[in-house]
């Protein structure tokens, strides 16, 4: 960096620049490579993807004392025997149906002229009719034009034939046998890729530890050993799904009598691998053909029924039982990752789009230097789930985020969701509140709408089924809350009774929450007075701007504790006075303080020594344990009381 502050500081403001400029061509350079190096890289890759499936058979027979040599051979030779019975199978069928096409020709033109005649007064279908028309009539051959020559000439033309150069037997070579070789080539260097990563697989772990991460080999390992399960079960199970999908379709379009049904079946598979058009595309040759074979509409509509019925039970029922929901990647990285890898490798950069950013999308997640790949391709939401209920209360929609609450509170307590996403939204906005970028009027918009939603979700009933670790009907947002969350703690679940109360908590309201100054300690406030109803103890809550002004609480001779809600930061001496006008006030009181900012130990242990309240916590699931230790009526015996499992909060008397 230069001394000169003057250039140093222009350099600063270019690097921005130089990064986006530096990341673009990076990314210009990887597609070019990609692009120019795809006869290497095509089989290199459906080697790796090849080796993903092939590998937990490896290892069944090494589980039996197969060596690994014997072991290796036998799958590959059984998997590219099979593979080369597919190809025969459906080079068969496609010469077959091939010489088939010319006796539907004339079923076809019945077809057009039904269409054009039921389509005469509408003016746009009449124009997709003539051009398919036309169409054919551009592909076919026109016929042989009469010679008009001079009276007396014959009528026919002349033939002028032009015999071609002998060709050299390279030239002869290379004509017939390149269709040939090129994917004999290709499909040797899968074999032998496969083969030897099949063979190496140790060792190819080790180096990519050694490139990925060397610093930390234990969560390295675990990491790589985690997404090489992942990837292996996922391809599997896609596989599996795929070949059903394919047989059923083959087996549907051979009883409707679709001519060359394994052909279509095969196709369908394959075609399968493409998310969200892969079975559009597969359906479109089947309707087609069975538009030019049936002289009805019958075959054509039991045809599309099939697919109709058939994909949606595949990728809506029994996909999300095989892996989950979805494949990991957002619908626009699909789309996305799909053009881009057909635009650098063609029609097998399709077929291989979803598998490789499968791959990406997992070195994401487990890699931390490529964290990015996870943001940018993954459905995982890219923001936690507080700064997505922060974000959702700065862009003025609380609707949406009661919504989230209420497919939230379906799976966890309510002090659960208070506690981890409204409470750690309101710090956010808090801590933006303390650096000052945000103003008065955003201020009052925010706390409003955080406000309107904790009086919202405090309303909905509490969920009567048992809740579940991850919910396979909540949608992506939900799910990666309830990952992020974890399970409720145990107080979540107790409710106590009009007989589970000591004497002093029998009256209507026995706990009062007092808020401090703090635009949003208000709504902090009535989360801790909705969790404490909730479980068992009505309270009533009231500002400190309200008592100061001399306004008192509805039922002040009922009250067995007080908890002041500290969002804010706030100076030891004043909590100190409040705790002390709050024990003069109603005797023999307990007085909690909830500093709902603080996480640092240190702070902690000098908050104990200098407060003098009861209980001293920082979050609600802490205040909800207090109030409940300390509203529990005496048990008869020791052998009935409840054993102590943790320390919720943190007692100071």
């Amino acid at each position: 960096m230069s001394e000169d502050p003057v250039t140093a500081q222009r350099l600063k403001q270019g690097l921005p620049i130089m990064v986006a400029l530096a990341s673009f061509l990076l990314v210009v350079g990887v597609m070019a490579a990609l692009y120019f190096g795809r006869e290497i890289l095509v089989p290199v890759t459906l080697a790796i993807l090849l080796s993903f499936v092939l590998a937990p058979f490896v290892r069944i027979l090494r589980r039996v004392r197969v060596p690994r040599a014997p072991a290796v051979m036998l799958v590959v030779v059984i998997v590219f025997g099979a593979l080369f019975g597919i190809g025969s199978l459906i080079a068969s069928e496609a010469s077959q149906l091939a010489s088939d096409l010319p006796r539907y020709t004339l079923t076809m033109r019945d077809k057009i002229r039904d269409l054009r005649g039921a389509t005469d007064g509408s003016s746009s279908l009449s124009r997709l009719v003539d051009m398919v028309q036309d169409l054919g009539a551009a592909i076919s051959p026109p016929p042989a034009a009469e010679y008009k020559g001079e009276p007396g000439t014959p009528t026919h033309p002349l033939t002028v034939e032009l015999s071609p150069a002998r060709a050299s037997v390279l030239d002869t070579l290379q004509t017939f046998a390149g269709p040939v070789l090129h994917p004999l080539a290709t499909t040797g260097l899968i074999l032998i890729f496969t083969i030897f990563i099949l063979m190496q697989r140790e060792d190819l772990r080790n180096r990519a530890i050694r490139l990925i991460g060397p610093g930390d080999l234990r969560r390295t390992t675990a990491a790589i050993d985690d997404a090489t399960s992942r990837l292996s079960k996922f391809f599997l199970a896609q596989l599996a799904l795929n070949i059903a999908f394919g047989l059923v379709i083959g087996l549907g379009l051979g009883f409707i009598g679709v001519p060359s049904p394994t052909l279509f079946g095969v196709l369908a598979a394959i075609l399968r691998f493409v998310p969200y058009i892969g079975a559009a595309i597969s359906a479109l040759l089947p309707v087609i053909l069975a538009a030019a074979v049936d002289p009805g509409w019958s075959m054509v509509i039991s045809t599309v029924a099939l697919f109709l019925v058939v994909e949606p039970l595949c990728g809506h029922v029994i996909e999300p039982l095989l892996y989950g929901h979805s494949t990991g990647i957002s619908p626009v990285a699909v789309i996305l990752s799909a053009t881009i890898w057909t635009f650098l490798w063609g029609p097998i950069g399709l077929v291989l789009a979803t598998p490789l950013t499968v791959c990406l999308v997992v070195l994401g997640r487990h890699v931390d230097r490529l964290w990015y790949l996870d943001v940018l391709l993954g459905d995982r939401p890219a923001l936690a789930p507080s700064e997505i209920f922060y974000q959702r209360m700065l862009a003025n929609d609380p609707a949406e985020a009661i919504e989230q609450g209420r497919q939230f509170l379906k799976e966890r307590a309510l002090v659960t969701y208070y506690d981890q996403v409204v409470q750690a939204g309101l710090l956010l906005a808090q801590e933006d509140l303390s650096r000052g970028t945000l103003v008065r009027e955003r201020q009052e918009e925010v706390g409003t709408a955080i406000r309107a939603v904790v009086a919202r979700l405090g309303t909905l009933p509490v969920a009567r089924r048992a809740r579940r670790k991850n919910s396979r009907g909540a949608d992506t947002e939900t799910a990666a809350a309830l990952d992020a969350v974890g399970p409720d703690r145990q107080e979540a679940a107790i409710v106590l009774g009009r007989e589970d109360l000591a004497p002093a908590w029998r009256g209507a309201k026995p706990v009062l929450c007092v808020s401090s100054r703090g635009p949003f300690d208000e709504a902090a406030t009535l989360m801790l007075s909705q969790v404490l109803a909730r479980h068992g103890l009505a309270s009533q809550t009231l500002s400190m701007a309200a008592i100061r002004a001399g306004e008192r609480p509805e039922e002040q001779e009922g009250i067995a504790m007080v908890c002041f809600s500290y969002l804010e930061p706030v100076s030891l001496s004043q909590v100190r006075f409040s705790v002390r006008q709050a024990r003069a006030a109603i005797p023999g009181v307990k007085v909690l303080v909830g500093f709902w900012r603080e996480r640092d130990p240190a702070s902690l242990a000098r908050l104990r020594r200098a407060t003098s309240a009861d209980y001293l916590v920082t979050s609600l699931s802490d205040a909800l344990s207090a109030a409940l230790a300390a509203s529990r009526a005496p048990q008869p015996t020791p052998a009935l009381a409840k054993p102590a499992t943790q320390e919720p909060a943190l007692a100071l008397a």
